[in-house]
């Protein structure tokens, strides 16, 4: 298992090349399933991995790219089990038969596993299980079958990624590494920024991490050195030949063999561990590179032991700015949210949440416990919901060790989990789902004998929960101590003792800590006052984290004037944006008109439009219904819907907003248009649709993930989508545009060997077809390369595809 890593402590390794492009330089048909060349032309396959080991890689990637179970199974002509079983012999082939120079060692072979082509739910169809069952399957064939390492690659979605890390961890014993595709502006399709893939990846313990495909090593250089300042693993980094482009039929890149090795003996020095290439890049590319970074010394990350959470948008880390935790999703002296988990009231914690987030929580707490309810099903379906409209990393918060365990494994990031203490048997069920799963866990500076009374007692508490941790492979930057806030109204030394060991675990132990604030007050009168003198008074003695109500005023004014008064708000910046303008009465502080009012009454009045930019689908679903009893149908569509979703599509394009929530306020506006379509039937009136666009992935494509985003979105709209599906033979879509006489069709396709069936349906449309106008996505594409193969636009985003759209149809 470890050979591969062992090698790579003392030198530079190298990947090999790209496949897909030499293989349609072999003779691929535009369509044809690269994958099936295994067992139909394994001579060729055998040369090609051979010609890398010859040329200097060190580990070559099985042609199993697209393999899985969607695209191959018992109704193909080769199912799964064929497709890896014959690309793992031609690789191991390759191994055994390639000729080595004097001294080198024998190649490695990783099963490489790319993404299924679908989304995770809530944004797609595909269920978090169904694939991690579906990356197993090709895990398991793939260890039987000989591999040295797994390699999960092009990889746009951490959650996805997540599946395939769980399902090659827990089916297998090799090493694990993971490669992500970032655009020019680092951030991966749905959201997701180098930090929080970086927290999430590394949490779940893989064993090296990097970038490929999407971009060349020009545009990558920027990435890895964003990478470089968070990570503590061995970096890969496997960029294509530069960009694409079309020549007389077929893909050719950018950068030639002597560029592409110039630029990676850079990418080499500046701290990639392991390099090599991706899409365009051949034999004669890693020949290059080789000869040029083979002296180059091994110098792996130095650990960073940060202690850092993340959702699968941001990172937050804990550190000497406090970190505010939002309390208000707990039942615990909650009567109305106890209420709402009983009539299992989602939207009730869905504006919870939305209210934290609105007035400044950077993590929302989530705790669903009731005797009452099935907690470790509402766990899940909770933190499902948050992570749908909402960014913010969250801390998972029970006892129930089966709600925390199922609620780690679905996380979509590296979550903050409450929480540990120093008994033996509790330590010894947690720890080992922090160390499976990733995670910060709260530890209480409590035990067997119960809540030391000194703070003496609770840094010695302290030091065996980090010793004991250390045993699971948990450092002490994944472990942040609760002092234990007790009442000072039963102990009057209650506070004293808990700001001491605050102190001390900073100051001695090196360690970070939390409280739950609004402990300190129970049974006093005006607890707010209490409760904001012991937190400034916490943060004086180094708090890095609160669970408090980040929705009470005085507690807020705290900790953005600590935050002015320790240095920690430059020019006083945040502070003056938040509080300048208001009026100071009489210790109060009165927002001005429109500004989100502090309480904790929910947003129970949002408006449509807000309901449909936070993406509250039950909401906009009332909302609508009320605004129906005195507006008409296509007024509220035209003055509230399309504004709404023009200014969440106006933030996805500055990237204020990311995919998974453009995504929830379209399902919102379609929650609101149903109610509108109910009662335009009842008065025989219709809505008038913009116009008609055809969607399709091309021939020999499956992945559909751009395809399916755009579509909601043209939905939303209003424009009538033909859907026609993936794998589309040209033939079929230039059919449904001659016969329904449609203006605009979208073509997408997400790899190198597809683009080819891409420029074929466009010839297609040109001369059966000529009034079409075609645009074009997929993560392989360029606006250079789109141009190349005859389409009109190019489309980065759904939101590009839907602003064309208004262009083509002339939508004022």
């Amino acid at each position: 298992m470890t050979a591969i890593l062992e090698e790579l402590k003392n030198r530079i390794l190298f990947f090999d090349g790209g496949m897909g492009s030499l293989l349609q330089a072999n003779g691929l048909k535009p369509g044809e399933l690269p994958e099936t060349w295994n067992v139909t032309h394994s001579g060729l396959i055998v040369k090609l991995h051979r010609d890398y080991l010859e040329a200097g890689a060190d580990i070559i990637k099985t042609n199993t790219f697209g393999a899985n179970g969607l695209k191959y199974n018992q109704d193909k002509e080769f199912d799964l089990e064929q497709i890896v079983t014959a690309a793992m012999k031609n690789a191991k082939e390759a191994v055994n038969t390639a000729a080595y120079p004097e001294g080198r060692k024998k190649g490695a072979v990783a099963l490489d596993i790319g993404p299924t082509g679908k989304l995770l739910k809530p944004l797609g169809d595909l269920d978090f299980e169904d694939a991690y069952e579906l990356f197993s399957q090709v895990v398991r064939i793939g260890e039987r079958e000989g591999a040295d390492l797994i390699l999960i690659e092009t990889m746009s979605d951490s959650y996805e990624a997540k599946a395939a890390v769980l399902a090659a961890k827990e089916n297998s014993s090799l090493p694990v590494f993971v490669t992500m595709i970032f655009d020019d502006k680092g951030k991966l399709l749905t959201g997701g920024n180098v930090e929080s893939t970086v927290a999430l990846l590394e949490g779940l313990g893989v064993d090296a991490l990097g970038i490929n495909c999407g971009l060349g090593p020009v545009q990558m250089k920027g990435i890895l050195e964003d990478i470089m300042k968070v990570v503590s693993l061995p970096v890969i980094v496997n960029p294509n030949a530069g960009l694409p482009r079309s020549e007389g039929g077929k893909t050719v890149y950018d950068i030639d063999a002597d560029e592409f090795a110039t630029v990676m003996k850079e990418i080499a020095d500046a701290g990639a561990c392991i390099i090599g290439g991706c899409c365009g890049t051949t034999p004669e590319h890693i020949r290059k590179m080789v000869a040029l970074c083979r002296d180059n010394p091994a110098r792996l990350p130095k650990k960073k032991n940060r202690t850092v959470i993340s959702s699968y948008a941001q990172a937050v880390v804990i550190d000497k700015d406090p970190v505010i935790i939002g309390e208000r999703i707990n039942p615990t002296g909650k009567s109305k949210f106890k209420q709402a988990l009983k009539d299992h009231n989602l939207e009730y914690i869905l504006k919870e949440g939305v209210l934290q987030q609105d007035n400044g929580a950077h993590v929302l707490d989530v705790n669903v416990g009731l005797p009452e309810i099935d907690e470790p099903s509402m766990m899940v379906e909770v933190v499902k919901e948050l992570q749908s409209i909402i960014d913010l990393p969250l801390q998972i918060d029970t006892s129930n060790m089966t709600a925390m365990e199922r609620a780690m494994r679905i996380y979509n990031g590296k979550p903050l989990i409450n929480s540990v203490n120093g008994k033996k048997e509790v330590m010894e069920a947690i720890f080992p789902l922090v160390r499976r799963y990733g995670g910060v866990v709260v530890a209480l500076a409590l035990d067997e004998d119960g809540i030391p009374e000194t703070p003496e007692g609770r840094i010695a508490v302290s030091r065996k929960i980090y010793d004991t941790a250390a045993g699971y492979g948990i450092g002490k930057e994944d472990i942040i101590i609760d002092a234990l806030c007790m009442t000072v109204s039963s102990d009057n030394k209650g506070a004293i003792t808990t700001l001491e060991t605050v102190r001390r675990v900073r100051d001695e132990l090196g360690g970070k800590t939390i409280l739950g604030v609004s402990n300190i007050s129970f049974g006093l009168p005006q607890r707010e006052i209490v409760n904001a003198a012991f937190f400034t008074m916490a943060l004086q003695n180094g708090l890095n984290a609160a669970i408090i109500n980040p929705n009470s005023e005085a507690m807020m004014r705290s900790y953005y004037s600590y935050r002015v008064l320790a240095d920690l708000d430059p020019q006083c910046s945040n502070y003056i944006s938040i509080y300048s303008g208001n009026v100071a009465v009489l210790g109060d502080v009165k927002r001005q008109a429109g500004d989100q009012k502090a309480s904790g009454e929910s947003g129970k009045d949002l408006s449509l439009r807000d309901s449909i930019k936070k993406g509250l689908k039950d909401r906009a679903y009332s909302a609508v219904s009320e605004l129906l009893e005195n507006r008409e149908p296509l007024i509220i569509i035209n003055e509230e819907m399309i504004p709404a979703l023009n200014e969440v599509g106006k933030g996805f394009e500055k990237g204020t907003v990311f995919l998974p929530q453009l995504l929830m306020s379209a399902e919102a506006a379609k929650a609101a248009f149903e109610v509108i379509k109910e009662k335009l039937a009842q008065s025989g009136a219709e809505e008038k649709k913009k116009g008609t666009v055809i969607l399709a992935t091309v021939k020999g494509d499956i992945h559909d993930i751009g395809k399916n985003i755009v579509k909601v979105l043209l939905e939303n709209y209003s424009y009538e989508v033909l859907d026609l599906g993936k794998d589309v033979p040209p033939e079929t879509i230039v059919k449904t545009a001659i016969e329904r006489n449609v203006k605009l069709v979208g073509l997408s396709a997400l790899m190198t060997t597809t683009v080819p069936s891409m420029e074929e349906t466009i010839r297609q449309l040109r001369k059966e077809a000529p009034f079409v106008k075609v645009m074009v996505g997929g993560a392989v594409l360029t606006k250079e390369y789109a141009m190349t193969i005859g389409a009109d636009q190019y489309c980065r985003d759904a939101m590009a595809s839907v602003n064309y759209a208004e262009d083509i149809f002339e939508v004022k």
